[in-house]
């Protein structure tokens, strides 16, 4: 620990009372979280230049109870209709519910339910059962031009499902949550979308109890979100796990789904591989709601074997040696880590502060052989799989990571990783009880265009003074990778948006897709269009006329669809 004496902020709270603005973040209510440590606490007062004095003080905190009313603009008979689909009690119009699952958990759904802005609900939020009432709502809305939202998780960074026309939003997660079917002897599971990432992950590690079968297993899916996220989320934002780099994302683990559409069932077969036509499936998987609503989904599952992980981690002299070393073992057909997460410089300085490295001996031996601050990249990860292919594929990871001069730091700096890996966003709500930012961006990039990316993107964030921008390397592939960059700052809403709307300019100019795995949502929509192409761009605008000819499913900028595209700043 530090030995850094100042004053340290509350950032332990208790949750916030219920039906609260901030009891609707997911990330907002922890019981536990408080700063990692003293030297983070330090690292913020010295890049914005504050004191303890300021941080005596909260700012906005969102604690309000919802009390206002925001009119129903449904008809009375309209609404009746709904009563008799899902039944009187999975009806819901108060408007603390209906601001809930529009609400996600961008930084500007952050910064509105902080200062107590109510916008963009549904105007009824239902709470459907079974299947054949999300067909029978689909229609009925399709009959009557009522838009359509949902809500799985509802750990959505993009605006996913806000309602920006009202209508009906359906929250899965309350009743829509269960396992269908498992099949031992195919290794899949097919659940219905509104089943919560914690609870498929806890079934299927437990799947002798209960679903009586032999094995334990795994999904292999965990995004940071992974705490509040859900099924239905990760296959129709075609999102991925940090453990995709083994696992593969959601797209390589979607066996087949079904949809409710305006223009009926949607429904893929349970093969392994065909070769029939384009792929149905990839064609809805990250539709984002905007062709029609998932309601089952079956998955392929991997035996579940944590005894046999091998944590490491490594430290590179230079951000050029450890990308020619994640290149080298990414392209060694050797097999992957599952966890594989390279640090740049700025990211690996706080990294080591945060996992009580630096100090110690071991940061002693490091700059004692060489390896200088704000020059050297922390790599870390762990295997999983058979014991034989963790251990061969440790054994090739580190003659490369030896042969571009990284020294092994054993597995201590992972499983200090591991601590905070889903808790991570707690402390950016945490952060915002002082007015200060902290929000993520990532991109897709080849291994050719790594590096000016990361210059050209690092160039433009830290541009704005008092900028903390850490930036990682993760999902990565033979032909390139994952490129995820936070950024801390004080900033207001408007600049923010200005903010991250420059951000997606930057990947335009220098040819980054706008997006890995958090989806496109309402937030990323108009660039869209910029970023696949004007061509690939109609055929997403002809499927949504194909399957939703009024524009009642997700509207109102999901994907760009109806709105203007963005003029870009860069060329």
């Amino acid at each position: 620990m530090s030995n850094y004496k100042g004053f340290m902020p509350e950032w332990e709270h208790e949750a916030p009372p219920e039906r609260s603005f901030r009891s609707i973040l997911k990330w907002g209510n922890p019981t536990e979280y408080k700063c990692p440590n003293e030297r983070l606490y330090k690292v913020i007062k010295d890049t914005f230049g504050l004191d303890d004095e300021y941080f005596k003080t909260k700012q906005g905190e969102g604690l309000d109870k919802v009390d206002m009313e925001v009119p129903v603009n449904l008809s009375e008979e309209q609404i009746q209709k709904f009563r008799e689909i899902v039944g009187n009690d999975n009806v819901k119009l108060d408007t603390y519910t209906r601001l809930r699952v529009s609400y996600g958990n961008t930084m500007i759904d952050l910064m509105r339910l902080r200062n107590k802005i109510v916008e963009n609900l549904p105007d009824i939020v239902l709470y459907p059962s079974n299947k054949s009432q999300i067909e029978d709502i689909v229609s009925y809305c399709s009959s009557e031009k009522i838009p359509i939202y949902c809500k799985a998780g509802g750990s959505t960074v993009t605006r996913g499902m806000e309602a920006m026309k009202g209508g009906v939003s359906l929250d899965l997660a309350v009743n829509f949550n269960k396992v269908v079917s498992f099949n031992e002897k195919n290794q899949t599971i097919t659940v219905e979308s509104g089943m919560q990432g914690p609870e498929l992950e806890r079934v299927l590690n437990n799947a002798k109890d209960t679903l009586g079968v032999k094995g334990s297993y795994t999904c292999g899916h965990f995004p940071q979100s992974f705490e509040y996220s859900g099924v239905g989320g990760w296959v129709v934002t075609r999102g991925a796990g940090q453990n995709s780099s083994y696992y593969g994302k959601i797209e390589d683990i979607v066996i087949c789904q079904e949809y409710a559409t305006p223009v009926g069932i949607i429904k893929t077969e349970e093969y392994p591989a065909m070769a029939t036509g384009p792929s149905i499936d990839q064609i809805m998987i990250g539709s984002e709601g905007a062709f029609g609503l998932l309601t089952h989904v079956t998955l392929r599952v991997f035996k579940y074997m944590p005894e046999n992980r091998i944590r490491f981690s490594y430290i590179f002299p230079s951000w050029e040696n450890a990308q020619a070393a994640a290149r080298e073992i990414t392209q060694g057909e050797f097999g992957m880590p599952s966890v594989f997460r390279l640090s740049d410089p700025e990211e690996t300085s706080l990294m080591l502060k945060l996992y009580n490295v630096e100090g110690t001996k071991l940061d002693s031996i490091m700059k004692r052989k060489g390896f200088k601050q704000m020059e050297r990249c922390l790599f870390l990860g762990f295997t999983d799989g058979e014991i034989g292919f963790c251990k061969n594929m440790k054994k090739k990871l580190h003659k490369i990571c030896k042969k571009y001069g990284a020294m092994y730091l054993t597995g201590y700096p992972t499983k200090q990783w591991e601590k905070g890996r889903f808790r991570d966003p707690y402390m950016r709500d945490a952060l915002g009880d002082f007015g200060i930012v902290i929000d993520t961006m990532e991109c897709s990039v080849t291994w050719d265009t790594m590096s000016e990316v990361h210059r050209g993107l690092r160039e433009y964030c830290k541009a704005r003074p008092e900028t903390i921008c850490l930036t990682h390397m993760s999902h990565v592939y033979p032909q390139g990778a994952n490129l995820y960059f936070i950024f801390i700052a004080r900033m207001e809403m408007d600049e923010y948006i200005e903010y991250q709307a420059g951000i997606l300019d930057n990947y335009v100019k220098y040819g980054a897709a706008i997006s890995h795995h958090h989806g496109i949502g309402k937030s990323f929509g108009p660039w869209l269009e910029h970023s696949i192409g004007e061509n690939c761009y109609d055929i997403i605008k002809t499927l949504k006329k194909h399957f939703d000819p009024d524009n009642i499913m997700n509207p109102g900028g999901t994907l760009g669809l109806d709105v203007e595209r963005r003029k870009l700043k860069y060329k």
